[in-house]
């Protein structure tokens, strides 16, 4: 009978280094994936950041006057100089959901054909542009002061 435990130890151990390697392979390979500057881990808007950030800089141009994505994009891409580019699937998306939330109103340039469609901020759209430049500018203030913490440390 102690045949058959052996055989289910070594199983048991087979299954285990198995998914060890498995998981070192994947380590191994998200170590060493080329990263791309717009996108994923080297993109310094990704994550949080981006998601605090957008929304924000959206209502902000908003708030100027009418607008449309492709304009936002732009504008976005070159007050940032470039470190924060926003594509389409990004754009429209947001613009939507911001549109079905109440906070803007988009309407096309010319409603009897497909055209540019401009948007604009509702009551409630001003009331969450202040809301959230209210609650962002701290995060903000902190990542500054952090990125000015590690140049100071790095280039001294």
């Amino acid at each position: 009978m102690a045949a058959p435990r052996k055989s289910e130890d070594r199983s048991a151990e087979t299954r285990a280094a198995v998914a060890k390697a498995a998981s070192l392979a994947e380590a191994r390979e998200a170590a060493t994936a080329p990263t791309q500057l717009a996108r994923g881990p080297a993109d310094p808007f990704s994550g949080g950041l981006r998601k605090a950030v957008l929304p924000l800089l959206v209502l902000h141009l908003m708030n100027e006057g009418p607008t449309y994505g492709n304009q936002m994009m732009e504008r976005i891409s070159r007050s940032t100089t470039g470190v924060l580019s926003v594509n389409p699937n990004t754009m429209y998306p947001l613009l939507r959901q911001l549109e079905a939330r109440g906070l803007i109103a988009g309407e096309w340039e010319h409603p009897e054909r497909r055209s540019r469609r401009y948007y604009s901020l509702t009551k409630a759209g001003v009331e969450e542009y202040e809301r959230l430049r209210v609650e962002v500018r701290p995060f903000l203030e902190q990542v500054a002061s952090s990125l000015q913490q590690i140049v100071e440390e790095v280039y001294r």
